[in-house]
């Protein structure tokens, strides 16, 4: 286990327990404004939630409310209720984001620099490990992602499904694993990458060059684009920084 990364639960600073459904209000808004969940989007549901971050689902409950109050999310009832995002940017939203991301800012980018060595190195051990039984997984998730169309769950969903297919061609799951976590991480413990139609069309074109590299067995090529790549939630992490503190 790698100090500070955990198993793949709350990540960055600890909650305050006194303010917990506070902060994780602050954290939901945050990635809600990153675009890991967008405008439509169902959020996971309240065990799952709970699960992520490691609270109760009693303070998930009333970090939604206030999300409720303030109109970010909406609750439907019923068999396919939850909590769906309404609006990715309201009052206060500024505020919220810099007490989420500025305290902990040295963190991320020891995060960004690790993510970045991590899944280079990933990619390029996929392109020397791979066989012919990982080809097919790899590309499959690469079409999915490409034909969801503006479906953000099936994005979310196709684009885990794509670099965990290239982690497992490594043939060492210990790299997959520590993938996850720093994707955790990053993503403030939701497990999702900033999305809008400009990263979604950039990560499409990425996906397709890293995937052909992979495939064609071509180890350093496959490095390169790797940290590319994954500079997208890197960049979108930062720009939004800068955006509130504007």
């Amino acid at each position: 286990m790698i100090e500070g990364l955990g198993d793949g639960g709350v990540p960055l600073s600890p909650l305050r327990l006194q303010n917990a459904s506070e902060q994780i209000a602050e954290r939901l808004v945050t990635a809600i404004a990153l675009g890991e969940f967008v405008p439509g989007q169902r959020l996971p549901a309240e065990r799952e939630l709970a699960g992520m971050l490691e609270v109760s689902r009693s303070t998930v409950r009333e970090a939604l409310q206030r999300l409720v109050a303030t109109g970010y999310v909406k609750i439907h009832r019923g068999r396919n209720g939850g909590a769906v995002v309404q609006a990715d940017w309201g009052p206060g939203t500024a505020e919220m984001v810099e007490r989420t991301l500025a305290p902990n800012w040295e963190y991320f980018e020891h995060l960004f620099d690790l993510r970045r060595l991590i899944e280079r190195q990933i990619a390029r051990t996929a392109a020397e490990r791979l066989e012919e039984e990982h080809v097919a997984g790899i590309e499959a998730a690469r079409d999915r992602y490409r034909d969801a169309g503006t479906d953000r769950e099936a994005s979310r969903v196709a684009d885990r499904e794509l670099h965990a297919a290239i982690a497992r061609a490594t043939k060492n799951p210990l790299l997959g694993n520590l993938s996850r976590q720093l994707r955790a991480q990053i993503s403030l413990g939701f497990e999702a990458e900033p999305y809008s139609a400009a990263i979604r069309q950039l990560a499409i074109e990425q996906h397709a060059l890293l995937v052909k590299a992979v495939v064609e067995r071509r180890p350093e090529e496959a490095a390169r684009l790797a940290a590319i790549h994954f500079s997208l939630t890197e960049d979108a992490i930062r720009k939004l920084l800068g955006r509130v503190r504007r």
